[in-house]
């Protein structure tokens, strides 16, 4: 990807994890395509309530999967998880924290820019 991406705020997306490596392009930062179906760009710093209401929900982060290269998230991790997911994690209250630099400007198109800044822990 010759151009970087957008955040949120406009600006160059910054990257969210390399460990473990997240992203839909599997780069550390919540990049996005038209292939990506899942809209996976909200940067979000998860934890055990999250990660648990998600699971509940029909979405499992814990369980890890080495076939995918996926390890498996805990409390603390940072990941790029689906615009669609944690706007309803937000309707049912278990929204976690995230960060606006390193979540993609797509995001925008389902969750409102003033829903994402109650949750954000990058506002300075």
């Amino acid at each position: 990807m010759a151009d970087k991406q957008k955040n949120v705020l406009g600006e160059d997306l910054e990257e969210c994890s390399m460990n473990p490596l997240t992203g839909w392009y599997r780069d550390g930062c919540c990049n996005t395509d038209n292939n990506d179906n899942g809209i996976h760009t909200v940067c979000a710093k998860v934890n055990t309530e999250f990660l648990e209401w998600l699971k509940e929900a029909g979405n499992d982060l814990i369980t890890p999967h080495p076939n995918f290269g996926f390890p498996g998230l805990k409390d603390g991790d940072n990941w790029c998880v689906c615009a669609g997911w944690y706007a309803k994690a937000i309707e049912a209250g278990k929204g976690c924290p995230i960060y606006l630099k390193k979540t993609h400007e797509k995001t925008l198109k389902l969750i409102p820019i003033d829903t994402l800044k109650k949750h954000a822990i990058d506002l300075s």
